[in-house]
């Protein structure tokens, strides 16, 4: 398998995470280049430093790529193009993608001397701006070794080696699929308190110190929801996506979870009354509205109150 200590890398995809994982890079003494074809895009990765392209054969064979893409289906037309020329090192497909996708990947990278491993993060921008992001990796032994500088750098050390190939985005899909879970259990929850005359904050707070609390309850309603702000960066068109690919995955192997299934088609049902571009923790105003400043979505997917709170100040998406 290729080595190198040449530090140059190419970003594929710079979106909010693959724009940050770029300024992170760029900080630490990577020589950076981002492709991405929405030229908003790579303005943005040009104000922080970046060198970018509109043309994804410009870096082709650059030694370290990190992939930041939307689906399986574009990491599996991109990473041909990535291989077309010489001196790849190592791949990091950041993208929550699917297991199969990957194993496809790695073998087509092992074959050209390369390495690709599936690495979906969690952390948020936040994290993608600090390197302090999670990722669960899916790799052999040799890839890892190969992908770890890049790895290092995005997490500080904060990645789970889960097994081979896909594996990675295996448990990244069960990750997301229960946080989809969390968000819609918390959520009711606070609506009935509310319905108690408790207020709802008071109540989030209470239940984080005990053994039903969660990041859900901790951070993400009193930061997001109970405020009204729904600005975590994360769309609830993403996160209806991941929940029925993990119910996909498990279907695939004959699983049958009937709770998480259950839960996705709740997101399914969010995503047609309030659109793929709202923020994922809107869900709140489909299963507690009286909990959230908006209240519920009309049959069009806007508010139905005057209010929106102002609040701002949210932390990143954990």
């Amino acid at each position: 398998m290729n080595t190198s200590t040449d530090r140059r890398i190419a970003v594929i995809g710079l979106g909010a995470m693959g724009g940050a994982m770029a300024a992170t890079l760029h900080k630490a003494g990577w020589t950076v280049t981002g492709f991405d074809p929405s030229e908003a895009a790579r303005a943005a990765a040009a104000d922080a430093g970046i060198s970018t392209t509109a043309n994804l054969a410009d870096v082709a064979g650059t030694p370290y790529a990190v992939l930041s893409l939307p689906a399986a289906s574009i990491v599996e037309t991109t990473v041909p193009q990535l291989l077309a020329a010489p001196g790849t090192v190592a791949i990091v497909d950041t993208t929550t993608s699917e297991p199969a996708t990957s194993q496809q990947m790695a073998s087509l990278a092992e074959a050209q001397g390369a390495a690709f491993v599936d690495a979906p993060v969690s952390g948020g921008r936040d994290g993608a701006a600090t390197g302090s992001l999670s990722a669960f990796v899916g790799a052999t032994d040799a890839a890892l070794s190969a992908a770890e500088p890049v790895l290092l750098a995005l997490t500080g050390g904060k990645y789970s080696h889960i097994g081979g190939p896909g594996s990675g985005n295996v448990v990244k899909l069960l990750n997301n699929v229960l946080a989809a879970a969390n968000l819609v259990s918390v959520g009711e929850a606070l609506g009935v308190a509310q319905a108690y005359g408790i207020d709802p904050a008071k109540a989030a707070a209470s239940i984080s110190e005990a053994s039903g609390g969660s990041k859900v309850s901790a951070n993400m309603y009193p930061s997001w929801v109970l405020t009204g702000t729904h600005d975590s960066g994360f769309s609830l068109g993403l996160m209806a996506r991941d929940a029925a690919l993990a119910v996909d995955v498990a279907a695939q192997i004959g699983e049958t979870p009937a709770l998480l299934a259950a839960v996705a088609d709740q997101w399914q049902d969010a995503l047609a009354v309030l659109g793929p571009r709202a923020d994922f923790t809107e869900i709140a105003r489909t299963v507690a509205p009286a909990i959230t400043p908006a209240g519920a979505p009309d049959a069009a997917g806007t508010t139905n109150s005057a209010t929106n709170a102002a609040a701002t100040g949210s932390t990143a998406v954990v």
